[in-house]
């Protein structure tokens, strides 16, 4: 008798909603980057082609990391570590990283480039997830047990901000500040590190003149809008200009050389001004159900017990939301602007394929925790 094929349960809601944020992403991308697109590469879907292809190979990818099982990524959690800060260390040596708008974030392969932060992020959560397996109690009943890994992180976060990418720095800290909370450190000890590190980031951004005009230029940006302000401001009119529905996909005017990285950074504005405030609510609304249902999938792995894979769920649904949240928070003004994209949706190839391969772990975290 044949032996019987391993069924695969996936978690169709969240595939559903995946999805769907892909599909409005596409739309908002061709949109928002057609007028750039044509006027750079006399091509009006240069960006959207570009979007599709590492769409394209973010999926082959998911179907490739959907097959491995969890104990691989506790078993290479450290060596994912290493191979970061190698790269890391590796995009900031001069002719091997690729400049872009002033930040050296990339390393190129051909036409393509892949964004270094984008794989720290994934591998600091996988191997804070092992690390707070194997030092639950000493995070949990000493000071040692949580500053250890600052130390490790700390160094990334120099590494990072030698790029420059301060943006990076803060959801890979908050990242890994949520999930040592999750982890059971008492809560005095845990408040204590949230302010040095919380310092730090401030010491780090007012010792920098650009950073610290960003971190002030948001409180008041219409009294620099020609200047620092400008990016902001024409943000804002994007959001005035949509009003509840919208001016028509399509008809933004804030796209047409007026909102600089309309297709990137910027994206939400773009689709609130052609979507409005109903569209902003469908794409607010899909990512509380994203993160809802990653919560969802983490509480099903807590009643099997396997905290690995609990912390590094937790992990992820940390990052996207946070990433999120900056993103949006970025775009109607009440953040200091950064160059985080907003997941599944805005333009950038790094993103996207990191994206794609955390949903396609997630469902394989929903599949194991139902079939073992």
């Amino acid at each position: 008798m044949a032996p019987k094929r391993k069924i695969f349960l996936y978690d169709y809601w969240l595939l559903l909603i995946v999805f769907a944020l892909l599909a409005i992403g596409l739309l908002m991308v061709a949109s928002a980057s057609m007028v750039i697109s044509d006027r750079q590469y006399h091509t009006p879907f240069h960006f959207l082609f570009h979007q599709l292809a590492y769409m394209g190979v973010g999926i082959f990818l998911g179907f490739i990391v959907i097959r491995i099982p969890l104990v691989f990524w506790e078993k290479i959690g450290s060596y994912l570590l290493l191979f970061s800060l190698f790269l890391l260390v590796l995009v900031l040596i001069p002719n091997v990283g690729r400049e872009v708008n002033g930040s050296i974030r990339w390393l190129g392969f051909g036409p393509f480039g892949i964004q270094v932060s984008e794989l720290t992020k994934f591998c600091i959560v996988i191997y804070m997830a092992g690390y707070l397996v194997r030092h639950q109690r000493e995070v949990q009943n000493s000071f040692s047990g949580f500053l250890k890994p600052m130390i490790l992180l700390a160094i990334v976060a120099v590494l990072l901000l030698l790029e420059p990418d301060f943006g990076a720095v803060a959801v890979i800290m908050l990242t890994i500040l949520g999930m040592i909370f999750l982890a059971g450190a008492r809560l005095w000890q845990f408040t204590l590190l949230l302010i040095l590190v919380a310092s730090a980031l401030v010491l780090v951004a007012i010792a920098s003149p650009y950073r610290l005009v960003r971190l002030t230029t948001f409180l008041h940006p219409w009294v620099n809008q020609f200047n620092s302000g400008y990016q902001l401001t024409q943000s804002l009119i994007a959001f005035g200009r949509g009003g509840i529905f919208g001016v028509g996909l399509g008809n933004s005017i804030q796209k047409l050389f007026y909102l600089p990285e309309a297709h990137t950074d910027f994206l939400f504005a773009v689709l609130a001004e052609e979507l409005g405030l109903v569209g902003q609510l469908v794409v607010l609304g899909l990512f509380v159900a994203l993160i809802s249902r990653i919560l969802f999938i983490a509480r099903i792995v807590n009643k099997t017990g396997r905290f690995f894979v609990m912390y590094m769920t937790y992990g992820f649904a940390l990052w996207l939301s946070l990433q999120t949240m900056i993103n949006i928070g970025v775009n109607v003004g009440i953040l200091p602007t950064k160059g985080l994209t907003l997941p599944f949706m805005s333009y950038g190839g790094s993103s996207l394929l990191f994206n794609c391969i955390v949903i396609a772990i997630l469902l394989r975290i929903y599949n194991e925790s139902l079939t073992s």
